[in-house]
């Protein structure tokens, strides 16, 4: 269980502290509206109605207690950039703010954010690659070159072993799991058998995915 402050309540806010509490962790939630405030009551631990660009407010819930500090601000960049600074410098340990723009970003970055997500440029993108291929059933970004896809098994791998496959040897793919009816086997070795009536989780570069499974 992590302790985590969150900075804005609006709906990117709101399905973070959803997803927070389902976890099971300890929310303290923030918000200058207190209609918000009132509405997240539920999902949350505590909640405070402030200013989040005032020092002396952020000062009163002792933010080097947080394990996270996550700025969902939207709509108002100044203020997600005072708010994100003022966490820095008042001892939070973990910084993470949300940007609209690429631009936004780097200033959250060279002014106290740890790291930056972009909800909807994330979500774009796992979409256009997602859609774009019948053989893609899940995707997951770890760097710009690296990635983890759920693909079908291919027929002609049916009844084969993963040693001999060998697609670590000619692609540098590694199988991290096969997946029945949505459950998960991580117990893989070279010596489990294939089934095309399954799906398979695939470590390893973009391209190289691509070109195994002919994306």
């Amino acid at each position: 269980m992590r302790s985590i402050l969150l900075v804005g309540v609006n709906r990117f806010g709101s399905l973070l502290a959803k997803q927070f509490h389902d976890q099971g962790h300890q929310i303290m939630a923030v918000d200058k509206e207190e209609e918000r405030i009132n509405n997240i009551l539920p999902l949350v631990t505590d909640a405070q109605i402030g200013d989040s660009t005032n020092e002396a407010f952020l000062r009163t819930l002792g933010i080097n207690n947080y394990d996270i500090c996550i700025v969902t601000i939207g709509g108002d960049f100044q203020s997600s950039l005072e708010t994100t600074s003022l966490l820095k410098e008042l001892g939070g340990r973990f910084v993470i703010s949300r940007a609209d723009r690429d631009v936004q970003a780097k200033f959250l970055l060279r002014n106290g954010a740890d790291e930056v997500i972009n909800p909807e440029k994330q979500i774009a993108e796992w979409a256009a690659i997602r859609y774009a291929s019948e053989h893609i059933l899940d995707y997951i970004k770890l760097d710009d070159d690296h990635a983890i896809f759920e693909v079908p098994i291919p027929r002609e791998w049916s009844g084969k072993s993963i040693g001999q496959i060998d697609i670590r040897k000619k692609y540098g793919i590694t199988i991290m799991a096969v997946k029945e009816q949505g459950k998960m086997n991580l117990s893989v070795t070279p010596d489990t058998v294939l089934d095309d009536k399954k799906t398979m989780l695939v470590l390893g570069e973009q391209r190289a995915i691509q070109k195994c499974f002919r994306m």
